[in-house]
């Protein structure tokens, strides 16, 4: 092998390249450099973006659950209270209370008599 050192040129051009040359990849570094350091900053943000994104995301159908079961409890009341009203309704008449009495406590009018007539439920106690 032939082992020849070229001689490098001492001239201001030759300097001036070399210097220009070195200045460019300082700066194709630092260039890659805060390419690196903006990728991992976007990596971050998008990461942050996307797990709150998907807690809201769960967080909202939890709610949406939650509201479904409560209207479906809100109708249940509601016809709970339709039913109450009607009762409170009932019971301002002395008619419809002198039949619940008589339906519930036993109680008779004069000349009456109460059979008690064993419902299924009763009936299927006592012949076990």
């Amino acid at each position: 092998m032939n082992n020849r050192s070229v001689t490098k040129l001492q001239s201001g051009y030759a300097l001036e390249q070399e210097r220009n040359e070195i200045g460019a990849k300082r700066r194709k570094k630092l260039l890659l450099r805060r390419l690196v350091v903006f990728v991992l900053f976007a990596g971050v943000m998008s990461y942050f973006m996307i797990s709150t994104l998907i807690s809201q995301a769960s967080s909202l159908d939890e709610i949406k659950q939650e509201q479904k079961q409560l209207n479906s409890e809100l109708t249940g009341l509601k016809k709970d209270e339709k039913i109450l009203k009607e009762e409170i309704v009932k019971l301002n008449d002395d008619e419809y209370i002198g039949k619940l009495a008589r339906k519930e406590y036993f109680l008779s009018e004069e000349g009456e008599f109460i059979f008690n007539i064993p419902t299924k439920e009763k009936k299927e106690k006592t012949t076990e």
